[in-house]
């Protein structure tokens, strides 16, 4: 059996799992798509979205890029972000970042990996914009963590700031944007404490969430 052929068996296996627990599953979910929640997330192998939220097929609409950006000019992902609140009407989008993110440690390292230089600009900019208290040529873990960080809340900031969200909270439409992060090494979820439910709250909310990265004594700058 080669490596593709162990797939379809692992599928199969899966399948005949969820079947035997629930017979109408496959049956009823393919009846209609509900999920609450849309979560833009990293492209990265090792941060399965359903899986880490324990959530079912059905229950999560999912975008996935290198480093979970959310661009002004990447019609993917405003697509999909426009889909998911104007057609399935989720309450929540979650924008999850993860420490160890191979695409940050491209940006903060300078290290040239090809076409996806280009898109990892954005975090260079992140990187320089936050250059006050992140120190743009620091390499050491602790500013690795936290532009990690910042990345995801300079995400939630530009999901506040599309048009999608915008005319959602206009039209009275229940959405609130989140900024999670995720680590690899013990698999848990952590808030970065921007919460967003309306667009007269996003930059309050986005000062308060930098003031709490900057002060925090687990970075080596601080401590």
């Amino acid at each position: 059996m080669n490596m593709l052929d162990s797939l379809f068996e692992k599928n199969r296996t899966w399948a005949d799992g969820i079947r035997a627990q629930e017979p109408d599953f496959f049956l009823n979910l393919s009846k209609q798509q509900t999920p609450q929640y849309l979560w833009i997330g990293c492209s990265d192998s090792r941060v399965p979205a359903n899986e880490i939220v324990g959530l079912q097929p059905g229950e999560l609409f999912v975008h996935r890029n290198i480093a979970n950006l959310v661009v002004h000019t990447d019609f993917n992902g405003l697509s999909v972000m426009q889909f998911a609140v104007d057609i399935l009407k989720v309450r929540h989008i979650i924008v999850c970042g993860h420490y160890g993110c191979s695409g940050v440690k491209a940006a903060i390292s300078g290290t040239r990996i090809g076409l996806s230089d280009n898109w990892l600009r954005h975090i260079e900019d992140v990187r320089q914009k936050h250059a006050g208290f992140l120190d743009i040529t620091n390499t050491e873990p602790w500013a690795y963590d936290m532009l990690c960080e910042l990345n995801v809340v300079e995400q939630v900031m530009n999901v506040c700031c599309t048009t999608i969200a915008r005319d959602a909270w206009e039209r009275g439409q229940e959405l609130t944007v989140h900024g999670w992060i995720y680590g690899l090494q013990d698999g848990l979820l952590k808030d970065l404490g921007i919460t967003v439910s309306n667009f007269s709250e996003a930059a309050t909310a986005y000062r308060a969430a930098l003031g709490v990265l900057s002060a925090s004594p687990r970075y080596g700058k601080n401590g």
